[in-house]
């Protein structure tokens, strides 16, 4: 029998002091993990978070176990990690959600995001109604969400 999930999540935006849980989501996932850990600087998450876009936490028993950053300076979805203890509850929807609202609020430029093939995260995009645009140099599948897909689908 599963484990009922019964804390209650409170999502904020991210701030810098939130990094070095934010990391410890990242370095315990057990998909689209970093090829080189510790590859992902604190400096360069504070960068995303604070210059280049704007990131957003789940927390929940006073710790983090969720995050997603978009980048207004290259339109993409720069991370969007839920620890692996806390998958399948809904934090990472409502985090892609929390994110892709404040994004299109922003701006109307398409936004994209990459992902390892056959991976738990290609099927949420695709259900989410991301588009796949092909294939990165690094083999992961890119995918697409325009303003207007994402007015429609937000609804």
């Amino acid at each position: 029998m599963k484990d009922k999930f019964t804390a209650k999540v409170v999502f904020r935006e991210a701030k810098p002091e939130d990094i070095k849980q934010i990391q410890m989501v990242r370095n315990a996932v057990n998909e689209n993990v970093l090829s080189v850990p510790g590859s992902i600087s604190d400096k360069d998450c504070l960068d995303f978070i604070t210059k280049r876009g704007k990131g957003w936490v789940g927390i929940a028993d006073n710790q983090i176990i969720g995050f997603s950053i978009a980048d207004l300076k290259e339109n993409n979805i720069w991370a969007l990690f839920v620890h692996p203890a806390y998958e399948k509850k809904g934090i990472g929807r409502q985090l892609h959600n929390i994110m892709l609202d404040w994004y299109f609020g922003q701006t109307t430029e398409t936004v994209w995001l990459g992902t390892a093939p056959e991976t738990r995260a290609e099927v949420f995009y695709r259900k989410s109604g991301w588009a796949e645009t092909g294939i990165r140099g690094n083999g992961e599948i890119q995918f697409e969400m325009t303003y207007s897909n994402w007015k429609k689908l937000s609804r």
